[in-house]
């Protein structure tokens, strides 16, 4: 399977769980709006969130993946599963005693820490308390799936880790049709969806779990002991945890600077869900897969294919990326309004996430870069560099966030985190350029100016039309109206970019299906090799 077929396969099945997610949030919307009920839930759901991807797919995606594989071609799969056992009894052990310890925490966490806004809202306050309190098991349970999803990714089975999100947003789904049919009330849907998430967190363990074993590894439990091997992994997963949760560091920052305003923490998190889409896809996609193929190449000493994938994978990301920006910065609003503007979701509601969402494309392709680039410290084992890095982003976002949401309210909040992630970015690759640790291409080079003019041009033409379009895309437009003007318009935007992209040599199809269609005994080959190594 080619890179660009294992990206495809990841970024499949990532996108359902978007589409999904989507119908969640759509739903949501409907039913709590950007109300004081939205906002006690999704700040409750951030601090689980938020410590999910800081000391799960943060540490494990980035730390486990390369000494999980190191362990294969030493010692095998017996090794491996040994080590495993040994990384699982020490992770079980402190995700019991942080689980407790956070329980019994929670209402002194969330006046300093989640949401100290609320303190003065004795109910909204009370509310996230015990919303955070149900739903913080969820942590525990997608730590273990992210560590056995990390097993299955370096074994090359990357579809079952990247389906498992999927079922929270079915389950969520589920909980809020259940709630229409019983008539609840915005609080009663608040705690049956904060139940929900619990639900789905244990739903997502059972199907990495059962992936594992199908893929050959029988996971026991051993007493937890400070091994070699787990010492090891702690010293890179620290660093790796706080680099690759950057973004939910600044995410829990800006819920607590936001939870000053009313409906701005929901302002955010709605319009996070639709930028996540392009991000999760693309974005998670090459991280996913590039992690355990450069580890693998640069363990190997080829120094040409690793520097092959580094330069193909940046083309790819931006390929896909700069027109989702483009169309984000200019179409935000009737997106918003089709998605979410129904039952108390309001028209003043949809400008509010239009204008935040318009800042977070301008965003987008350094979030994407920046999974792009963090594999080429990980796969050498560098987890600290990224973290000084991270750090300093995050003072940055602090600084901006602090100075421009008294004056701009959600939009400054926004626009803080998106320089903050320019700045990560930046210093990512310009230290992988002075360490010589990535080698531009000239393909790479003459395409990039390229697909950013296709991308103009693009945004130039949804823009014009769109002014041609305002009935059509408003609230007193039929729903099928809406839809179809909608799906035209972003059916005829792919058209226009995707031909200038070919045509101006932005994007090479013979590059593309060289990717689909590599050749299987070459990856056989590699697989024999590393059995017998």
């Amino acid at each position: 399977m080619g890179l660009i077929a294992k990206f495809a396969t990841v970024g499949t099945a990532t996108l359902g769980s978007r589409l999904f997610g989507f119908v969640r949030e759509m739903l949501m919307a409907a039913a709590v709006g950007t109300g004081p009920v939205a906002d006690a839930f999704n700040a409750a759901f951030r601090f689980p969130n938020t410590f999910r991807r800081l000391f799960a797919e943060g540490a494990f995606n980035s730390a486990f993946v390369p000494l999980f594989a190191k362990e294969i071609e030493a010692n095998g799969m017996e090794g491996a599963r040994r080590f495993s056992e040994e990384v699982f009894g020490v992770l079980f052990t402190v995700l019991m005693a942080l689980t407790i310890i956070m329980e019994l925490s929670m209402p002194l966490i969330v006046r300093t820490v989640i949401a100290p806004g609320f303190v003065n809202d004795a109910v909204k306050f009370d509310n996230t308390v015990q919303l955070a309190t149900i739903m913080f098991p969820y942590l525990a349970c997608m730590s273990l799936a992210a560590m056995m999803g990390g097993m299955l990714n370096s074994l090359h089975r990357y579809f079952a880790a990247a389906i498992a999100p999927v079922f929270l947003n079915i389950i969520l789904i589920g909980v809020l049709g259940a709630a229409w049919w019983k008539n609840f009330d915005p609080l009663q849907v608040g705690y049956a969806l904060s139940w929900g998430v619990m639900a789905a967190g244990f739903v997502q363990l059972a199907i990495v779990w059962i992936a594992v074993r199908h893929a050959g590894i029988k996971i026991g439990f051993r007493r937890p002991k400070m091994t070699p091997n787990v010492k090891r992994l702690l010293i890179l997963a620290l660093p790796a945890a706080i680099t690759g949760g950057i973004t939910q560091i600044n995410l829990l920052i800006n819920t607590n600077i936001a939870s000053g305003g009313d409906g701005v923490i929901s302002s955010l998190a709605y319009a996070d869900r639709i930028y996540q889409l392009p991000l999760g896809v693309v974005g998670i996609a090459v991280a996913t897969v590039l992690l355990p193929e450069l580890a693998r190449a640069l363990r190997g000493g080829h120094q040409v294919e690793a520097a092959n994938l580094q330069n193909r994978s940046v083309e790819f990301v931006m390929f896909l990326t700069l027109p989702a920006a483009a169309a984000l910065l200019v179409m935000a609003e009737p997106i918003v309004r089709f998605l979410y503007e129904r039952g108390n979701f309001s028209p003043s509601a949809t400008v509010t996430v239009a204008q935040i969402l318009g800042v977070y494309g301008l965003g987008l392709p350094a979030f994407v870069l920046i999974k792009a680039f963090i594999p080429g410290f990980f796969a050498r084992e560098d987890t600290r560099t990224p973290m000084i890095f991270a750090a300093i982003s995050v003072v940055v976002n602090i600084s901006l966030a602090l100075t421009l949401f008294p004056l701009y309210g959600g939009i400054g909040i926004a626009t803080a985190e998106i320089t903050a992630g320019w700045v990560n970015a930046a210093l990512l690759f310009g230290m992988l350029m002075w360490r010589g640790h990535w080698q531009l291409d000239i393909p790479l080079l003459t395409r990039i100016p390229r697909l950013i003019i296709c991308a103009a041009a693009m945004a130039a033409v949804i823009y014009y039309a769109l002014g041609h379009l305002q009935y059509e895309l408003s609230s007193s437009a039929s729903v099928i109206m809406r839809v179809g003007t909608l799906a035209g318009l972003v059916l005829a935007s792919m058209v226009l970019y995707f031909g200038l992209a070919f045509l101006s040599g932005g994007a090479n199809l013979a590059m593309i299906k060289r990717g689909l269609k590599r050749r299987r005994a070459k990856q056989e080959t590699q697989t024999q090799t590393t059995d017998d190594a």
